[in-house]
């Protein structure tokens, strides 16, 4: 049951068998506590950068959970990821308001710009694309996020300016 040391995103000069000692730390915690699962995964994310495989399987086996009801929880919820996300989030609103006045074109011009579709990282790792619902800013759609910062009545042609200040940080 190994991981992929190089697909890690948690700190590079961190071993794999450090974060598994990590990850065995938390399941030793969490072990005889009801509702258990969702914590102990949110808390894994946390020290791979994303629910590598390899974890899945581990706390499987540490709270005596059947394998498909872990990976069953983690597809149901859209903030767990499978896959490294990228060192920021683009997350394009899709809910009504948005798609209506555009979201839907934000997001194909996103997907041009990027080289990526909706859940994937950019090979660089600077940036994961994501959809969502409704962020309640629905009089000033469409809207964005980027990480925690919200962009409202966003334009296709403003994308580019707005990634340049992302790139321009790294």
């Amino acid at each position: 049951m190994s991981c992929e040391t190089e697909s890690l995103t948690c700190g590079d000069d961190v071993s794999e068998e450090e974060l598994l000692r990590r990850l065995d730390e938390v399941l030793e915690q969490y072990r005889d506590k009801p509702g258990a699962l969702i914590p102990v995964l949110q808390i894994t994310q946390g020290i791979f950068g994303y629910l590598p495989e390899c974890a899945l399987k581990r706390i499987s086996l540490g709270l005596s959970k059947p394998y498909s009801e872990v990976a069953g929880v983690v597809g149901f919820y859209s903030f767990f990821s499978t896959v490294p996300r990228g060192e920021h989030l683009i997350r394009v609103c899709l809910g009504t308001a948005c798609y209506v006045r555009g979201g839907k074109r934000l997001l194909d011009t996103l997907k041009k710009k990027l080289g990526i579709d909706v859940g994937e990282t950019t090979p660089d790792r600077m940036f994961s694309l994501e959809i969502a619902r409704c962020f309640g800013a629905c009089g000033l759609a469409p809207t964005l996020t980027i990480d925690d910062e919200v962009y409202q009545r966003v334009k296709p042609a403003k994308i580019p300016e707005i990634l340049s200040r992302y790139a321009a940080q790294s």
